[in-house]
């Protein structure tokens, strides 16, 4: 099984996803960005307290976020979040600068950002509607399910690197019909900064060229080598980077919508890369494909309410049912003490035991989100956690059963208009496969289905036969945008991540670090964070984030303790009074723009 692919996830309430460097995945996979400067010292209202986070910790409390009287954009491109301001200023709404960002992000953020993935957003009005836009990737309908096994039944690396890996692309679909649904401009208008990056070029900074480096023997095998790998060398910093290719194929879909780009011209130029190199997806795939318009997982924490994804993704799911197992706890233990991240760590364990076992696309197969939404189910749950104990996955799944790369962009203007959005391509550059003529990467994101149900997948994700592969299915993802409302009902947060299933423990602790530890968002964001994902039965916590000393107390629990480089990467956006703050992961090199 290969297992060097990296993840990404891009998420529309500008978020930078989860990210971890493991030795057991390529260079780059996981990527967690280029650390950005402090801002200067951040205030603390009479309702925040300043955090306190291990000496050996990098990144320093008390970070200055970027401040918005009237609108915020957060997003892992510097570009792509001043394209959304753009649009704002223009008297757009948060809808419409979000369409813009992902546009902008498909030219200027290429590892993630795109036009040949897919993703999910979650949106919340100012009038209180609310929705869920599923425009998830879809398997090519010539797909089936053991077609990534060899013949003694292991598994390839086909669903990770090459034509193969690819499914139908969902992102162009889902930003024109977010658009037509919920905007208030035109594509074309929308769509004129990312054409003018495309067509005018960019100058490549340390973190884009460092990006194609780390990609360049991926990338150097197919036709994304000519543009970023010119005479084999990674474009270096200060290059103005010019995309023509990429910029028809934008000027298409700006001029006929989402038709510019699942049929005619770009179409058959999909078809005709998949031709070349043994790929599956075919014009009538293309023609086919649609997003889906889905109700919102809402809930409730502590008086809060939450907006996220339901499934096809999994990140709402597991997020609402590890804040349901919180809450039987009146007041959380101190962060970063050893009762916390036991706590934490065992109702993550058991949200994710729940997530590889029952969750799919719903078109598939029967998701009980009854049961792993209710508050008594997660009682239930709650109870199976030992008070100074770790419990192996295998004892907790035994008793479960007796009952059963990406990037993240988040959205608020004046009115309180407000858009979480993830999209990816899976791992970073996605396949590897550059569209010759389209000027884009296609995902590699089949290899988010359970390729071998019950053996791990490139993030070590073991799961079961509800997401194996069928034609016409969406892959579960962990994206997970999501929007917090204040208990008065007014918007709170924005926020999502990348780095694969650690999108889901990024965003949730970036959650409770605002709503249980009353910190600022800069520290929210900043503050170190841990991961446990069932399978493999390990308690990952990220390099220098714990004291020694709680260390030894979760080891004698009986944890096995797993540093990690880092957990998740963050774009959050939050409401303070006079305006929005925007804070985008200091792991990463993400930047907000407001004003």
């Amino acid at each position: 099984m290969a297992t060097s692919i990296r993840k990404l996830t891009f998420a529309f309430t500008v978020v930078a996803l989860a990210s971890s460097a493991s030795a057991q995945t390529r260079p780059g996979a996981t990527d967690i960005g280029l650390p950005s400067a402090a801002n200067g010292k951040a205030t603390y209202p009479p309702d925040r307290h300043p955090a306190v986070f291990p000496a050996t910790w990098p990144f320093h409390a008390g970070r200055a976020p970027v401040v918005g009287a009237h609108a915020m954009v957060a997003a892992d491109g510097p570009l792509a979040s001043l394209a959304g301001v753009e649009i704002l200023k223009k008297g757009g709404n948060a809808v419409d600068a979000a369409v813009a960002v992902g546009f902008a992000m498909a030219v200027t953020f290429p590892e993630a950002g795109n036009i040949g993935g897919g993703g999910y957003m979650v949106i919340r009005m100012a009038d209180g509607r609310t929705a869920a836009l599923d425009y998830r990737e879809i398997a090519p309908m010539a797909a089936s399910r053991d077609m990534y096994l060899d013949d003694k039944g292991n598994l390839t690396d086909k669903s990770v690197v090459g034509p193969l890996a690819s499914g139908v692309p969902g992102a162009v679909a889902g930003l024109t019909a977010a658009l037509a649904k919920y905007g208030t401009m035109s594509l074309k208008d929308v769509m004129a900064p990312a054409i003018r990056y495309a067509e005018e070029g960019f100058i490549v900074d340390s973190a884009q060229a460092r990006s194609y480096k780390n990609a360049a023997k991926l990338i150097g095998q197919f036709n994304g080598a000519s543009v970023f790998l010119p005479d084999g060398q990674p474009l270096p910093v200060g290059t103005r980077l010019k995309q023509p290719d990429l910029a028809k194929t934008l000027r298409r879909i700006a001029e006929r919508g989402a038709a510019g780009f699942y049929s005619g011209e770009t179409a058959k130029l999909i078809a005709d890369e998949m031709k070349r190199d043994g790929g599956i997806i075919t014009e009538p795939d293309l023609a086919k494909y649609k997003p889906v318009w889905r109700d919102a997982v809402k809930s409730t924490y502590r008086g809060y309410t939450l907006f996220t994804m339901p499934p096809s993704s999994s990140g709402g799911v597991v997020v609402t049912e590890t804040l349901n197992i919180l809450e039987n706890v009146p007041t959380l233990p101190p962060f970063g003490s050893a009762a916390y991240v036991h706590l934490l760590g065992s109702a993550y364990q058991r949200a994710f035991i729940d997530r590889n076992e029952k969750l799919a696309d719903p078109a598939f197969a029967a998701v009980p989100m009854r049961q792993l939404t209710d508050k008594a189910y997660a009682k239930k749950l709650y109870a199976t956690i030992g008070a100074n104990r770790a419990t192996p996955t295998s004892e907790v799944a035994k008793i479960m059963r007796e009952g059963a790369q990406t990037t993240h962009y988040s959205v608020a203007d004046a009115k309180g208009n407000a858009v979480a959005t993830t999209t990816t391509l899976n791992a970073l550059y996605g396949s590897g496969v550059y569209v010759k003529g389209g000027g884009f990467f296609l995902n590699d994101e089949m290899d988010d289905f359970a390729a071998a149900p019950g053996k791990p997948n490139m993030f070590g994700l073991v799961q079961g036969e509800a997401n194996a592969i069928q034609p016409g299915k969406r892959m579960l993802s962990a994206m997970s945008p999501t929007i917090v409302l204040d208990r008065d009902g007014s918007l709170l947060l924005v926020v999502g991540s990348r780095g694969g299933p650690r999108i889901i423990t990024s965003t949730s602790q970036v959650i409770l670090n605002v709503l249980d530890h009353h910190m600022i968002l800069s520290d929210a964001v900043s503050a170190p964070r841990i991961h446990h994902q069932a399978l493999p039965d390990s308690l990952m916590f990220e390099r220098n984030g714990l004291e020694p000393a709680v260390l030894d107390s979760l080891r004698r629990m009986g944890y096995g303790m797993e540093p990690i480089s880092g957990v998740g990467l963050i774009n959050a956006i939050m409401r303070v009074k006079g305006g929005y703050e925007g804070m985008s992961d200091p792991r990463s090199s993400g930047r907000p723009a407001g004003y």
